[in-house]
């Protein structure tokens, strides 16, 4: 199971926010090439990049640190990348750039054929992010709920094609109060592509909760508070779940 340091980018600056409010944002570092380059020398085999200000305004607007971070990392490890990604030429630009998977959220709910495309267009690099809250999903950085069932939605953007799904239970991200692995479970169970998990990570004790469940395609799961708070010692929690992990799970770095 992969365990995916999070650098999540708000003007310029490595920041965690609490239950996805922009206000409540923490600054961990003002230099986000040196963290990303921190989690490559940790051994992390993949990083899960967000745009937060292109979020909140449907465009990239941290592309400049984005760009320094692909040109410091190199070729490894790959970077999934979320935030304001809302047409097939940010997608085809960010691509060229070095990104490796591209996060697409709120677009996806909202704008399902432009997620098609992108499938279609992009296959291999598109990962859906569903963020949910008792079972509905939730859109525009958490603000809106919508009535779409968080499995029904999985299951049509599988068929679409997209390469996984990463799932956050919004009520527990950035709060430290440990991953949702029932939940995590019973999407899992209901797909064919690997689930990502997010939202809560505390301890190494939720990383063998979900290694225990690897094998129902939980391949992998996104940190941030946790290792920059020191509740969770990044390399120890790789190094477990290499030793827990099964290698069963439905894909792998």
């Amino acid at each position: 199971m992969l365990i995916i340091p999070a650098l999540d980018i708000k003007d310029g600056h490595c920041v965690r926010l609490k239950q996805g409010k922009m206000k409540d944002a923490t600054v961990f570092s003002e230099d986000p090439v040196g963290m990303a380059q921190h989690w490559k020398a940790e051994g992390a085999r993949r990083l899960h990049l967000v745009d937060l200000n292109g979020a909140a305004a449907g465009k990239p607007k941290n592309e400049g640190v984005i760009r320094a971070i692909l040109q410091a990392l190199g070729d490894s490890p790959p970077v999934q990348l979320g935030g304001g990604i809302r047409d097939l030429d940010t997608i085809e630009h960010y691509l060229d750039l070095g990104v490796g998977y591209i996060i697409i959220g709120t677009a996806a709910v909202k704008n399902p054929g432009f997620l098609q495309d992108a499938c279609t267009a992009f296959s291999g690099h598109i990962i859906v992010a569903l963020d949910a809250k008792d079972g509905k999903v939730a859109v525009e950085g958490w603000s809106k709920m919508t009535g779409h069932d968080v499995v029904d939605l999985a299951k049509k953007f599988q068929d679409y094609g997209v390469e996984a799904i990463i799932y956050t239970d919004i009520g527990r991200d950035g709060m430290l109060t440990g991953v949702n692995v029932d939940a995590t479970l019973r999407l899992a169970r209901e797909l064919r592509v690997p689930v990502i998990a997010s939202g809560g990570l505390t301890s190494v004790e939720d990383i063998k909760a979900l290694c225990k469940i690897e094998s129902e395609g939980i391949d992998g799961v996104i940190t941030g508070r946790a290792i920059y708070q020191g509740t969770l010692d990044f390399k120890k929690a790789q190094a477990e779940a290499d030793k827990l992990g099964k290698g069963r799970g439905k894909t792998q770095e």
